[in-house]
């Protein structure tokens, strides 16, 4: 089988399953060893070698299970870079692109990422902002194993550290991030299986009605926030007015919730009052 004949038949399989077939060319180009970016169209019509067949039998089987492409893969494109992924992190979105766009927006020194996951949003602000310094914390160990690696091989310079949130955290940042787990405990079922049954779920939910991190957060970002520093924190889409709420009550100002491409509440941005 050749490229094109593979990817038809990889399509069908799919489809027949449920699944998109449009993930059929993605796992055709995985097993080929190619990211699909700077294929030479003179080998489409190559046959596939035994160990590419191999490779595509073992990834199909991997989706028809219904792990994630990106995890099948390795990787994820996100804003400016393509970062290590594994089922230790969540996969990094192109809604949360929203966050690190509306981020740089702003001037920043010294950046906070709480639940680094991957670092994607962390190495994404620092490698935009040249001479920028930034800690990411998590919780997860494996986690943050992922983040060093992706910051390594991109070339950014950062700090991780072991955290429950603030509990590690000394210092002040003029920019606090985060992409929290926010998915309500009785939302947790309905899921996607790729979601429910391949991301951490220490990355999705906190239980209860998905509010606790936001309540953390808002909590210690006055005891860690520079006066005018701002923080982001990405929200479910039904998660605005709540948010935004927690933020004036813990005293920050200038409290907008923004929305991703497709209009959806995504973000809730304020401020610590200026001195």
């Amino acid at each position: 089988m050749n490229f094109h004949q593979s990817v038809k038949i990889i399509r069908q399989r799919l489809e027949d399953a449920g699944i998109p077939g449009s993930d059929a060319v993605a796992l055709v180009n995985h097993a080929m060893g190619r990211d699909g970016r700077h294929a030479d169209p003179a080998t489409l019509s190559d046959d596939l070698t035994p160990e590419a067949v191999n490779r595509l039998d073992a990834a199909l089987a991997a989706r028809l299970a219904h792990q994630p492409v990106s995890q099948i893969r390795g990787w994820r494109d996100f804003w400016n870079h393509r970062f290590t992924v594994t089922p230790d992190v969540l996969d990094p979105r192109p809604d949360t692109e929203t966050l690190v766009g509306l981020a740089l927006k702003g001037p920043f020194s010294r950046v906070l990422d709480l639940g680094t996951g991957s670092g994607a949003i962390l190495i994404s602000l620092l490698a935009a902002r040249p001479g920028t310094g930034g800690v990411g914390v998590d919780l997860s160990p494996a986690a943050l194993t992922v983040a060093e690696g992706n910051a390594r091989r991109i070339g950014v310079v950062a700090t991780f550290l072991q955290s429950d949130w603030f509990g590690a955290v000394a210092g002040r940042f003029d920019l606090i991030v985060s992409n929290p787990p926010y998915i309500a405990a009785a939302e947790m079922a309905a899921l996607d299986p790729e979601v429910r049954d391949w991301e951490p779920h220490l990355a999705l939910s906190p239980g209860g009605d998905g509010l606790a991190v936001y309540r953390t957060i808002t909590a210690g970002a006055g005891r860690h926030l520079e006066p005018g520093g701002r923080l982001l924190v990405e929200i479910g889409p039904a998660q605005g007015q709540a948010v935004a709420a927690l933020f004036g009550a813990a005293g920050l100002v200038d409290v907008r919730i923004l929305p991703d491409l497709d209009g959806r509440d995504r973000v809730v941005q304020g401020r610590a009052p200026r001195a």
